[in-house]
Formats: C-alpha cells, structure tokens, sequence
C-alpha cells in the first residue's frame, strides 16, 4: 500500500505540524480526492492549497463520513474536546494516528471510544522543511499493512523510527522533540560568542548559521561517528582543542545536555500525569 492507493484519509487540525504533514503527502503523491481535511480556522495557505489542489476542506467533522486514517493533529490543549467530535469518524478498522505531544496511546483510545489501531507519533519542527525525525509507537491491534502505511504518511516530513515501548516517548520528546530548540540555542550562543572575539553581528550570524547547519549535514552524510568526526577535526596543539577543552570540562558541554535532556523528560511526565 502507498500514499497513491489511501482511501479515506482525515486530517484533524492543519497548523505548522498539520500543515507540512499536508505539503508532504501532497507532494508524494497523494491524490487529493481521497484527502479531507479538518480545520475549523484554516490558514489562508490551507485555503488556497485547497483550492489548488482540490482535496475538501470543512470546519466540523458532521460533513465527513467514516475515514479509513483518521491523523489528528491538534494542540494537547484542545485534544480531549477534538476527540468528542471525530467519534462518529473511526470504525473497527479505522487507523488512528496522533502527533499530539504527550497524549499516549491510552489517551487516543478513550476519547475515540476506539478498540482499533493506534499510532502516537512524535515528530519535530524541521518537518517543515522534510527534515524532520517522527517516533512512533503503535497499540497491539495495529496491523503490518497499517505500521507501513502509519510510516509512509510521518516519512513524508522526514525520517521514521519506531519503537515498542511507550514509556520511551518522555526521553523521545526530550531528545528529538524539544532538540531544535536545543541547536537553535547552540546556534544563538555562537553568534554572541563571534561578537565577543570581535566579529560584526551579521557575520557572525551567517557563519554560525552555516557551520551548524553544515555539521548537521555532515554527522548525516558521513558513516564516521560524531565523535569520529569531532576528533577528525581536532589537531593535537590547535585552536579546535583549545576550545573543546573549555567545552568538555567537568562542568561542560556534555554534563549540561544530559541535564537538559533529563529535565525536559521529567517535564514530560509531569505534564502526562
């Protein structure tokens, strides 16, 4: 089964995650008369991809029959209430699959009323740009036929991985989920870092802009290591080990990010309950 031959498939909710979930199948080849999206508030973009494009666009789910996928993609906030309205769309054999951040697997089934598929995915924002990486985690009755085609339509915005355990999806969260913001940061403080040594603002933001999103390149192309690379990089005496010395300290770098990673996993749970 591809993106081509889905039949039924409901988008719920098309903001920034919902929205390059829509570009991505879109432009994969989904054909948008088997393609209704859900949205109460459409962005002028979502309306005029609609009308491109052709697929059905509708404010409430009353003028939508049952969906073979249903993709629920809202904000946590609203999850529960979305839910409600979107019962009357799942079947036995429907496929249900959410992006909401820390709604689990029992959350979905509960508010749907569902005994079917489930998928909870975690995608992050440089989905945006099919850069992105989604985790994903499925309940016991999702078929083989439905973990391949839950694959296809999160494979769309980037990589796919999968796991068996949803109490993983804390540390997922953590790690890829918040980790843009993570870089975005990294990269923020190498600007202020190329001020301080004397360089203007714009040059300093074009050059850390581009070693990071280079180096990100980079660790994805190669098939050496991170560290492999670091230490490629690195001359014995040189001003790359001069700074790496600060940054790999016993207060450093590394200490901070596992700190930072635990505390926004802890966040997580806290956040579900």
């Amino acid at each position: 089964m591809t993106l081509e031959s889905l039949d039924g498939l409901v988008l719920v909710g098309a903001g920034r995650m919902g929205g390059a979930l829509l570009d991505g199948w879109l432009e994969n080849g989904l054909p948008p008369d088997k393609l209704t999206v859900i949205d109460p508030a459409p962005a002028p973009q979502v309306v005029e991809r609609s009308k491109l494009h052709g697929f059905f666009l509708t404010p409430d789910s009353f003028k939508v029959s049952q969906a073979a996928i249903v993709v629920i993609a809202v904000k946590p906030q609203i999850f529960s209430d979305v839910l409600t309205n979107l019962c009357d769309l799942v079947g036995a054999q429907t496929l249900a699959l959410s992006i909401a951040a820390g709604k689990t697997i029992a959350d979905l089934e509960n508010g749907l009323g569902h005994v079917g598929a489930v998928v909870r995915a975690m995608p992050n924002t440089p989905a945006a740009i099919s850069r992105g990486v989604s985790v994903l985690v499925a309940n016991s009755m999702l078929s083989q036929d439905q973990r391949f085609v839950a694959s296809q339509l999160m494979s769309a915005v980037g990589t796919v991985e999968w796991i068996e355990d949803e109490t993983l999806m804390d540390a997922v969260t953590a790690l890829s989920g918040s980790g843009p913001a993570y870089v975005f940061h990294l990269t923020e403080c190498l600007i202020k870092a190329g001020i301080a040594a004397g360089l203007d603002a714009g040059l300093s933001a074009r050059l850390a802009a581009e070693t990071v999103a280079g180096s990100g390149a980079l660790i994805t192309q190669s098939a050496e290591t991170p560290e492999r690379l670091r230490k490629n990089v690195t001359s014995p005496g040189g001003t790359t080990e001069a700074a790496l010395k600060v940054l790999m300290s016993s207060a450093g770098l590394e200490e901070l990010m596992i700190r930072a990673v635990l505390a926004a996993k802890q966040r997580g749970r806290e956040l579900a309950g």
